[in-house]
């Protein structure tokens, strides 16, 4: 018989441009921050915002495997719901407005044109 327990989950989520990563708990507490010395130059708030923003989007990612795993193993719709297991349709919303709300591209003093 195994009764070894299984390690922490660990969730790895990179920014759009891969300039910084984080690897976070499945609750979404940085383990591990990854940061190009390009992004060092950004305005402090911004980065920490962007730092914050990747820790969510990773506990939100984990919660959905969750969902998923439990999903597998036969469990409802609505205990899924009392647990408050992210759809993918709500991960996936968020993530898009989160994307607006932040600037996730590189910054530049030139303009799009």
């Amino acid at each position: 018989m195994d009764d070894e327990q299984p390690g922490p989950v660990e969730w790895t989520v990179t920014s759009r441009t891969g300039a910084i990563s984080v690897r976070t708990t499945d609750q979404g507490l940085p383990l591990g921050i990854s940061i190009e010395a390009a992004e060092l130059r950004r305005d402090p708030q911004a980065l920490a915002d962007e730092v914050l923003r990747l820790c969510k989007n990773a506990a939100n990612r984990a919660g959905l495997a969750q969902r998923a795993e439990l999903e597998a193993r036969g469990v409802t719709e609505d205990m899924l719901a009392l647990w408050g297991l992210p759809t993918p349709e709500d991960v996936a919303r968020q993530e898009i407005a989160e994307e607006q709300d932040y600037e996730t591209e590189p910054q530049s003093w030139l303009r799009s044109v």
